[in-house]
């Protein structure tokens, strides 16, 4: 009779063996003197994150029957009057499901247009933020006086939790990095957005329960189905809360995103002088430094406070929000608990433009663009 733990102990050897093997084959982590070389090759890079005005999330902006190319040149000129040069760009697992050839070709179009503004994008393969239910087809209507009220994860919850569906995602990454490798008009992948997020102030009840412990045995897979598609560009994953101040307190979810990434990215709403010390810790770890999120008004971080920042230590800086549209992230994240449906926020929290092409405030459109006036740059 066969013994069930030799047995156990004989597959579990087994699949460590095959794990090692694929390993060895992957492309590595760049070096950091690969990933400085990279960079100095770059801009100042500035942008933000971006989402045309008529989607209200990842679906609506990429499906077939809602994709808006003209919606997307026309912002994407204001961004280049601006000066900014990439911009932040979410993508989702279902749409590659749903038609990868007509994914692929409206990826290229979204290119062909960025590339007409001088613009490279940074696209997010994964997000953990706000709904874990997506669906295909036609997307609800925001809800009103609620932030990000339609935004959704990639993948979804059900997925997350299925082995099984590990495949499809896979292909997914494989498909899309593969497919622009060696595309020059793309800036980057931004494996996963903040992959530890509990959502409390929104979904957190939904939430699978372990969800933190399926992400973190996921992401260091993720980073290595993007790896195999030999992409010129680099990697990376955002830290986004907690001290990293040193090694030693990071969280395991930082940890692995900062050892797994070519290049350093985080997140931080924070006033100027908090901005600066958690760029201060990240330059101990000897990469180049995006900062993939930054700015709310209410909490002090601006661009008048930030910005200054980001272009004395050479940190790329992508604002969230772009365009008040269907998002509605001009307003605060405790519209979850307040709605705005009888009033308006006193400032607006994200989005730098009215969906008109006005500026929300003129004298910080003035300021962008004269801190960048050195940093606009064709594309490579």
């Amino acid at each position: 009779m066969i013994n069930r733990r030799s047995l156990l102990r004989s597959l579990s050897a087994s699949l460590f063996a095959l794990v090692r093997a694929d390993s060895a084959s992957s492309p590595e982590r760049w070096s950091e003197q690969a990933a400085q070389r990279w960079y100095r090759q770059q801009p100042w890079i500035v942008g933000s994150n971006f989402i045309p005005a008529s989607a209200a999330n990842e679906l609506e902006m990429w499906q077939a029957d809602t994709f808006d190319p003209g919606e997307i040149d026309k912002e994407l000129g204001w961004a280049e009057t601006l000066g900014m040069n990439s911009m932040r760009v979410f993508l989702h697992d279902l749409l590659w499901d749903q038609d990868p050839d007509g994914f692929k070709k409206r990826i290229d179009v979204f290119l062909t247009i960025a590339n007409k503004h001088h613009i490279r994008p940074l696209f997010v393969l994964f997000d953990s933020c706000w709904d874990p239910f997506p669906h295909l087809g036609r997307q609800l209507a925001p809800r009103p006086g609620v932030h990000n009220s339609r935004w959704v994860q990639t993948p979804g919850a059900k997925a997350l939790r299925d082995p099984a569906q590990y495949s499809r995602l896979e292909a997914y990454v494989k498909g899309v990095v593969g497919g622009f490798a060696n595309d020059g008009r793309v800036l980057g992948w931004d494996i996963w957005n903040e992959p530890d997020n509990p959502n409390t102030s929104s979904y957190g009840k939904e939430e699978p329960s372990d969800k933190v412990q399926l992400v973190l045995a996921l992401l260091p897979q993720a980073f290595a189905w993007a790896r195999s598609a030999n992409p010129r560009q680099p990697l990376t994953s955002g830290v986004w809360q907690g001290d990293w101040s040193s090694p030693a307190k990071l969280s395991p979810m930082a940890k692995a995103q900062l050892e797994l990434s070519d290049v350093t990215s985080f997140h931080n709403y924070d006033p100027p002088a908090e901005f600066e010390k958690r760029v201060k810790w990240l330059e101990a770890f000897r990469r180049p430094i995006l900062c993939t999120e930054y700015m709310a008004r209410p909490m002090g971080s601006t661009f008048a406070g930030i910005l200054p920042i980001a272009k004395k230590r050479r940190v790329a800086a992508y604002n969230w929000g772009f365009v008040a549209g269907k998002t509605q992230t001009y307003l605060p994240w405790d519209s979850w608990q307040r709605p705005y449906t009888n009033r308006n926020p006193a400032v607006w929290f994200h989005d730098i433009f009215h969906a008109d092409g006005s500026a929300y405030k003129p004298e910080e459109v003035e300021f962008i663009e004269q801190i960048t006036a050195n940093g606009k740059s064709s594309t490579h």
